[in-house]
């Protein structure tokens, strides 16, 4: 435990605190009173099969989240979504990721994004049973997903409910999720 300390006591002398305190964090450097993440890398949004695009998307809506508004409506056969953002950078990117993760789900081409929910597997498994629609309006995008799989609605509402706890609550209720999935 001492050599810990007196490591870290050596790190902060030679290298500045703010490059200590991220190497101590494990790569994460928290922000106010230890609350937050490092915004500017956020490594969980890369992906074994995901483009450095996709990636800069995921973390420019993380950053973004706070403009982004969401309504749900959970049909007897899928979902119908409504999202926008009163940023346009951040609706620009809202509008990419929705559209290429649609395509990827249809061609049953898996980002494994590192911090990605696992309802999204079976949309990878079966995507080709997902009929999607994607308009953009003046309101938003607008997404209608419907399914004749009884377990793909089911995954579709999830993911729904999800995303929308994403907007909500940005990085936030992600961590919710993933803790919640350890503890089960």
């Amino acid at each position: 435990m001492r050599s810990w300390i007196a490591t870290a006591a050596l790190m902060i002398a030679l290298a500045g605190v703010p490059a200590a305190a991220q190497m101590m964090g494990g790569g994460h450097m928290h922000g106010q009173g230890g609350m937050g993440h490092d915004m500017s890398r956020m490594p969980g949004l890369q992906g074994e099969n995901a483009t450095p695009e996709e990636s800069t998307e995921l973390a420019l809506m993380f950053r973004g989240f706070q403009t982004m508004t969401r309504e749900v409506e959970n049909l007897p056969n899928g979902i119908r979504t409504v999202t926008r953002s009163s940023d346009p950078q951040v609706m620009d990117a809202l509008i990419s990721h929705t559209v290429g993760m649609i395509d990827r789900v249809g061609r049953k081409d898996d980002p494994k994004i590192r911090i990605q929910s696992p309802t999204l597997d079976l949309f990878f498994l079966r995507g080709d049973r997902i009929l999607s629609q994607i308009d953009v309006t003046e309101d938003g995008i607008v997404v209608i997903q419907t399914s004749d799989d009884p377990e793909l609605v089911t995954a579709l509402q999830v993911h729904a409910a999800e995303v929308t706890a994403m907007v909500e609550q940005g990085m936030h209720a992600v961590h919710t999720m993933m803790m919640q999935r350890a503890a089960n």
